[in-house]
């Protein structure tokens, strides 16, 4: 079972009161927190996985948004899609943050809430909108981007892993399945139980990563309403 907000704030808090009495050092976790109530607050996109040259045909595209009827229209989210021609389209937001302690090891873990309209059990062209479109997380040093391969197609500079196989900079956290028999949009969480470990560089700074891993040869269109994630430092 993932690690739900509310355990995350509550473990965060216990442990900033056990500080108090013990000699920890710097801060042992760092919460991020993010619910795009107004704008982006700083995440950004990234495409891959696709031939050069063909954003329009794949109808990418990303912005701050609304959640969609029936949801909340008033609730912020990050809203990212692309139909995905080549049955392997990846579509990454990504976001840097600071002030994680320089050269240390820490377990992370992720709290992912957005909307999909992809019913379960559903099937589509190619795979699944649900259980074939494949939710990532990670942690990298650098600002993760993307190259053109010898086939001329757009592919990411991290290890991704593809589809349902993880890489060593990202982990599947869950699918798209929207917890409903209808095509239509549902609030669903999606995160980790088991730790992603990540080692900071000199510098304290990191990028975090959230992405879709598609072989659905449809649109896949998420919203993200809520993002938060947890360092624990290694002891």
């Amino acid at each position: 079972m993932r690690i739900p907000i509310l355990l995350i704030i509550s473990i965060f808090i216990t442990t900033l009161i056990s500080c108090d009495d013990k000699d920890l050092g710097p801060d042992p976790l760092k919460l991020y927190e993010y619910s795009f109530d107004t704008d982006t607050e700083g995440w950004e996109s990234d495409f891959a996985d696709y031939p050069v040259g063909e954003e329009e045909f794949y109808e990418l595209d990303f912005s701050h948004s609304t959640l969609p009827e029936p949801l909340d229209t008033t609730d912020g989210a990050l809203v990212i899609s692309g139909s995905n021609h080549s049955d392997d389209l990846f579509m990454l937001i990504k976001k840097q943050i600071s002030g994680l302690e320089p050269n240390t090891e820490y377990e992370v873990y992720f709290d992912i809430n957005l909307a999909s309209d992809a019913a379960d059990s559903s099937v589509g062209v190619g795979g699944s909108p649900a259980t074939s479109v494949y939710l990532k997380a990670g942690v990298v040093d650098e600002e993760p981007g993307r190259i053109e391969d010898e086939g001329d197609y757009y592919r990411m500079d991290i290890d991704k892993g593809n589809q349902a196989n993880e890489g060593e900079d990202m982990i599947v956290v869950g699918d798209m399945s929207n917890g409903t028999s209808e095509f239509e949009y549902n609030l669903i969480s999606r995160g980790n139980e088991e730790p992603f470990l990540y080692t900071s560089d000199s510098t304290g700074t990191a990028w975090l990563l959230i992405g879709t891993d598609s072989g659905f040869e449809a649109i896949t269109r998420p919203y993200y309403n809520e993002i938060n994630v947890l360092f624990e430092r290694s002891e």
